[in-house]
């Protein structure tokens, strides 16, 4: 199931940058399989790989438009990991959102009944032009469409990411019918599992009383640190420590303000929302019972010491992003 995961890892790369080349993509395929929380789990017999597989399965039916297949893929993750269901939540809105802006692309085209002149092209792409393989707002310029232009006939760009979010569901209003008939195979999943949570009296097979649904909101602060951590010369460096500063230093206002609030949300995540699963406190045959008892929870004021850390690792997580999705 590795080897799969690293296939899929492959064709996605081809499928979201054509450009990319194929022994590019093998590279990047192999440096996402060494990823250490995925590389460690490889090794063991439990089903955290083939879920992770079905879901790369459903993401590239998704963006290759077999919805079908790409629901099928969703309701065996769901067999594996009935969390798997917010994956699928996801591409489907994400498949949604780029089958209605080609939906607008093609009636912006057809009545112009011919082929755009350069004069008409040009004013199309002034305007917001954010679509892209997977439905996710990314620039791309030879692709032009006509976000505003559509909806109301204005020339004027997108100003705030709540005018985008309101054009793109005013398009999907509009289209409703036809998003419903070929996003029904998701429907059609969700429903059944719908039935199964109702039939079942919770999302939880086996053991309830250990699975009891609790907001861990301390998980998204480790998830920063653990990513950041696996790409280490990349994040914890002279330089990357540099540009961060600079970046705060011409956004004072902003920065300060973001800081505080992340900072803020940090302390009550985890002095409120810290816990500690029974499995974790009692199986000291994962890598993860050493870091809660020797680094979390080895002195009480461990885990405040460690909120900068995880403030900065997000910091530079969505930094690094910003220049990748503005390049």
């Amino acid at each position: 199931m590795a080897m799969v995961c690293g296939v899929l890892v492959h064709d996605l790369l081809l499928c979201i940058k054509p450009g990319i080349g194929k022994t590019k993509a093998t590279a990047y395929a192999i440096l996402v399989a060494l990823y250490p929380v995925h590389w460690f789990f490889t090794f063991l017999y439990y089903t955290d790989v083939a879920s992770l597989a079905s879901v790369l399965a459903m993401y590239l039916s998704c963006l290759k438009k077999r919805f079908w297949v790409s629901a099928l893929f969703g309701a065996l993750s769901i067999l594996f990991r009935q969390t798997n269901v917010i994956w699928m939540i996801f591409f489907a809105a994400n498949g949604a959102i780029a089958y209605v802006q080609d939906l607008s692309l093609s009636d912006c085209l057809s009545d112009e009944n011919s082929e755009p002149t350069d004069k008409s092209r040009t004013e199309v792409s002034d305007r917001d032009s954010k679509v892209s393989a997977l439905g996710l707002r990314r620039r791309r310029t030879n692709h032009p469409i006509s976000e505003r232009g559509v909806v109301s006939g204005s020339t004027k760009s997108h100003t705030s990411f709540t005018e985008e979010l309101f054009d793109i569901g005013f398009k999907i209003w509009n289209s409703k019918c036809k998003v419903l008939i070929t996003f029904a195979p998701f429907a059609i999943v969700l429903v059944a599992f719908g039935a199964f949570i109702i039939w079942n009296g919770g999302i939880v097979l086996g053991a309830k009383e250990a699975h009891v649904v609790s907001p861990h909101f301390a998980q998204l602060l480790y998830f920063g640190l653990v990513s950041a951590t696996a790409l280490l010369p990349w994040h914890f460096t002279p330089g990357r420590v540099s540009d961060l500063f600079h970046w705060c230093r011409k956004n004072k206002t902003f920065s300060s303000l973001a800081m505080l609030i992340a900072l803020g949300l940090s302390f009550v995540a985890v002095h409120l929302f810290s816990i500690a699963h029974p499995y974790l406190l009692a199986d000291n045959r994962h890598y993860t019972f050493y870091i809660w008892r020797k680094v979390i929870q080895a002195r009480w004021m461990m885990k405040y010491i460690l909120i900068p850390l995880y403030v900065y690792s997000w910091f530079s997580v969505i930094n690094i992003l910003g220049k990748l999705l503005r390049s």
